[in-house]
């Protein structure tokens, strides 16, 4: 294995840790109910959300390549955070992936899980049922794996 890839390979765990915790733990309820919505309020709850989910990406590379003594440059890590940030907030408006999906024909596959899908989980009495996930959360959840791929990748590049 090349330096290359093993920089590759550890600048790709420090995101993955870093967007696990930063999309799921430091993103708060308001910015996950809003940054879908249309207009000013959903694009700067999403704007919010992008902004501490990188900085949490950041907090966590951080320490792993002063321990491991990675050799990052200043214009890796801002290419390939900003990279991935774009695509992220690109991602989290919603209605873009959603179209995405359609384009793709995945359209049924991402309201799995929801009222929306023809074959949703019912209760007893009929009415819809909560489930752990859904179709989309998949697919979007993919999509931030693909451009932490690609961020990583410039990280260790550049």
């Amino acid at each position: 294995m090349t330096d290359t890839a093993a920089l590759f390979a550890a600048v790709f765990v420090a995101l993955y840790i870093g967007h696990t915790v930063g999309d799921h733990w430091v993103q708060s309820s308001c910015q996950a109910a809003t940054k879908g919505l249309p207009g000013w309020s959903g694009r700067l709850a999403c704007g919010r959300h992008v902004i501490g989910l990188t900085l949490t990406k950041a907090a966590v590379l951080a320490p792993v390549a002063l321990v491991l003594s990675l050799s990052v440059t200043v214009l890796g890590l801002v290419a390939g955070l900003t990279v991935d940030a774009a695509s992220h907030y690109w991602a989290d408006r919603r209605t873009t992936l959603a179209k995405l999906a359609a384009t793709c024909g995945k359209a049924e596959f991402y309201s799995l899980g929801t009222p929306a899908h023809p074959a949703h989980p019912v209760t007893e009495e009929g009415t819809p049922a909560a489930t752990l996930g859904t179709g989309a959360y998949a697919l979007d959840q993919s999509w931030h794996m693909l451009w932490l791929g690609v961020a990583a990748l410039i990280i260790a590049a550049v």
